[in-house]
């Protein structure tokens, strides 16, 4: 977290990882020391959407089909647990959008490298959901 604030973005501590705010969008990123050196990071972009159990069939031929044209990440769905659900409640998933990226160290070149990385991360996931949600055709979930 210290490397990314000295690098000049605006990071916040949160569990295991850091909230990284680009504009509107928050990136949670999760950092561990690779075994043969260098440090993985992990992506997590909260879209702020939800799916419904009996919609999965839909979704996912959608996201296939987004997944396909993206390059610096993937759309995934992640289980939303709610406690107050009861056992025969249709289970919700969270549209996520996840990236990987593999840095040599947390020098001044790699740390620029995972700013641009964030960067078109960021847009090319917004970019491919709002033109799937508000395109001709639309999703429907």
């Amino acid at each position: 977290m210290r490397a990314l604030e000295e690098s000049g973005m605006t990071v916040e501590a949160v569990e295991d990882g850091a909230l990284v705010r680009n504009g509107e969008s928050r990136v949670a990123l999760f950092a561990d020391p690779d075994p043969q050196g260098g440090v993985i990071v992990r992506l997590h972009l909260d879209l702020d959407l939800y799916v419904e159990e009996d919609a999965l069939p839909d979704i996912l031929m959608g996201m296939n089909l987004l997944n396909q044209g993206l390059d610096y990440g993937a759309l995934n769905l992640d289980p939303v647990e709610d406690e107050d659900a009861g056992e025969d409640a249709p289970l919700t998933f969270a549209v996520l959008g996840r990236a990987v990226l593999w840095l040599r160290d947390l020098g001044a070149g790699e740390l620029e490298r995972l700013r641009e990385h964030l960067r078109r991360f960021e847009g090319e996931v917004t970019e491919a959901v709002e033109r799937t949600l508000h395109g001709s055709k639309g999703m429907s979930a």
